[in-house]
């Protein structure tokens, strides 16, 4: 028999994104402050997640450093084993608290508290009918790439709304009203950088007795009420919103993930949510210093939201002035479009070249057509270095306005 050789097919795919210009790879870049040291050099960093500059934070390092040297590094089992610690038991409590929730669920990533969270809620209790979907999900065109996995391995029936729009979304639930259903949608979209519609959201959410989910990965540390979100910003509860995920790696500057909701919610997601049961906790020391994190975020007395916020409208200021074509953002994610992968991977070349690490972003992470600069603000970020990327972004070429969407 001439079975198909796996391996040549991967192999053909590689080499098939490696012609079209679209190959990632890692460089290593060492840490300093609100730079990157690349290949020796000096880089200020406009592409990280790292919204209020908390990485590297003195009480973050001191209680990760202090936790480390009392219980070591490993946890050596998962939560529901022997891996669960004080630390993590505290940090679930402070994270519920932060967020108006009755209880939080820690998960060592986004992605596996995103694939975790939805085949629980999507799959858990079905009974599976060969060739007929128990769930419906239905998503925003731009989700990010963990929640459509999500519904696809939780066997749930995948519908796409156009971007932002909440009518599409009750379209998709209108269709398979026979199906319990969720609507699932980023609070701020990563690469576009604006905020999902929440209120309309849930209002078609409430009269299809769908539930809503929020991934809310952007949005934590940065928006409303004590940096709660952009749940929180739009006035939601958990009523309005029943399940709510946020990232530690972000504006926390630490790593892992949550989800939060009702007590009842949660336990059922630690349950059948196999990303939870089977995979080691996250280290102790990394939930000391997330602690640290939180209440540094919470009552941000050295006024990082308010930097960063001055910083976003400075950029996008000058970016008028220059006429440069930023897509529609209040967040620290500014985009600018590119349109080819070409023309990305010139532009991030050339700011490179002038001392600004700034990556560009292509398909599939974005659609055809929409290659572009993915620039993002940090408290971190000082006036001057903020104008000197402006004046380099200036003299980049400009992309022809056909190939811009």
């Amino acid at each position: 028999m001439n079975r198909p050789d796996l391996l040549a097919r991967l192999e053909s795919a590689r080499a098939a994104r490696e012609q079209a210009g679209l190959l990632r790879r890692a460089r290593v870049c060492d840490a300093l402050g609100a730079r990157r040291i690349v290949r020796g050099r000096a880089l200020v960093d406009f592409c990280g997640n790292d919204y209020l500059g908390l990485a590297g934070h003195r009480d973050l390092v001191a209680a990760l450093s202090r936790t480390a040297a009392a219980e070591g590094v490993g946890t050596g089992a998962a939560h529901l084993v022997s891996g669960h610690r004080d630390e993590h038991a505290a940090l679930e409590e402070e994270l519920a608290e932060w967020t108006g929730r009755e209880r939080a669920l820690l998960f060592s990533t986004g992605v596996m508290a995103n694939l975790g969270a939805m085949q629980a809620l999507l799959g858990a209790g079905a009974m599976p009918v060969p060739g007929r979907a128990s769930a419906l999900c239905v998503q925003d065109r731009l989700n990010h790439a963990s929640l459509i996995d999500g519904a696809q391995l939780a066997g749930a029936e995948l519908r796409r709304y156009p971007h932002a729009d909440a009518e599409g979304a009750a379209r998709q639930l209108d269709a398979r009203s026979e199906l319990p259903a969720m609507v699932a949608t980023d609070g701020v979209f990563s690469m576009d950088g604006d905020v999902a519609p929440l209120p309309a959201l849930a209002a078609v959410c409430r009269a299809r007795g769908a539930l809503l989910y929020v991934d809310d990965a952007h949005g934590l540390g940065v928006l409303g009420a004590q940096g709660a979100g952009s749940v929180s910003a739009a006035g939601l509860g958990t009523a309005d919103v029943p399940v709510l995920m946020g990232t530690l790696g972000k504006a926390l500057g630490c790593a892992g993930a949550f989800i939060a909701g009702d007590a009842a919610v949660i336990e059922g997601i630690a349950q059948f949510a196999r990303t939870y049961v089977y995979t080691t906790a996250m280290p102790a020391a990394l939930a000391a210093a997330t602690r640290a994190a939180l209440r540094l975020v919470r009552f941000d007395r050295e006024g990082r939201r308010e930097k960063l916020a001055a910083n976003i409208a400075r950029f996008r200021t000058g970016a008028a002035h220059l006429g440069l074509p930023l897509m529609p953002s209040a967040t620290p994610i500014q985009p600018l479009p590119m349109g080819t992968a070409t023309a990305a991977v010139a532009a991030a070349a050339a700011l490179e070249d002038a001392g600004f690490l700034v990556v560009a972003i292509r398909p599939p992470t974005v659609p055809q057509g929409g290659a572009r600069l993915r620039i993002t603000l940090s408290a971190q970020h000082t006036p001057d270095r903020i104008d000197a990327l402006l004046d380099a972004l200036a003299r980049l070429p400009r992309p022809a306005e056909s190939a811009v969407v």
